[in-house]
C-alpha cells in the first residue's frame, strides 16, 4: 500500500511543478510560496478533522514536537528555494534538481537513522545523479 501512496506523492508533485510554474508568472516566489501553504494548512486540518486525528494531539511529546517543528522549517525552507528556482528556472531542469533530494536522503537516512546504504543503494543514488546531469547539462 506504501507504493500506492508514494506514487500519488510523484504524480501530485509533478502537478505541482507544473500548476507552480504556471501561477508563479509575475507574482513574487515567496508570496506565491505563502499562498501555497495557507493552502497545504487548511487542507491538512481538514484532513484531520475529516479523519479524528485530532483527538491524538495532546499524545505528542516534546521530542515529536521538536522535530516535526525542524520538518516544517525544512520544508518551508525546501518550497522558498523550490518556488524561486522554478520562477527564474526551466521547469523541466529545476525538478530533476529537485529530486536530487532521493540522494541527499539516501545519504541522511545512512548517517541520522542508521539505515543500510546497500549496493543497490548506491548504484540508484549514481543513476540519479547520472541522470539528473544529463538532464540539466
Amino acid at each position: 500500500m506504501w507504493f500506492l501512496y508514494a506514487l500519488g506523492s510523484a504524480v501530485f508533485a509533478a502537478l505541482t511543478s507544473i500548476l507552480a510554474k504556471i501561477g508563479i508568472e509575475g507574482v513574487n516566489s515567496t508570496l506565491a510560496t505563502a499562498l501555497r501553504t495557507v493552502v497545504v494548512l487548511g487542507m491538512s486540518w481538514v484532513m484531520v478533522f475529516v479523519s479524528g486525528a485530532q483527538s491524538g494531539l495532546p499524545d505528542i511529546g516534546r521530542r515529536s514536537w521538536l522535530f516535526l517543528v525542524l520538518s516544517g522549517l525544512a520544508t518551508g525552507a525546501s518550497w522558498l528555494c523550490y518556488y524561486k528556482a522554478l520562477q527564474i528556472g526551466e521547469a523541466s531542469k529545476v525538478v530533476p534538481v529537485d529530486k536530487l533530494s532521493v540522494v541527499f536522503t539516501l545519504i541522511l537516512a545512512f548517517v541520522v537513522l542508521h539505515e543500510q546504504f546497500t549496493v543497490k543503494s548506491a548504484i540508484g543514488a549514481a543513476l540519479i545523479t547520472a541522470g539528473t546531469l544529463v538532464m540539466v547539462l
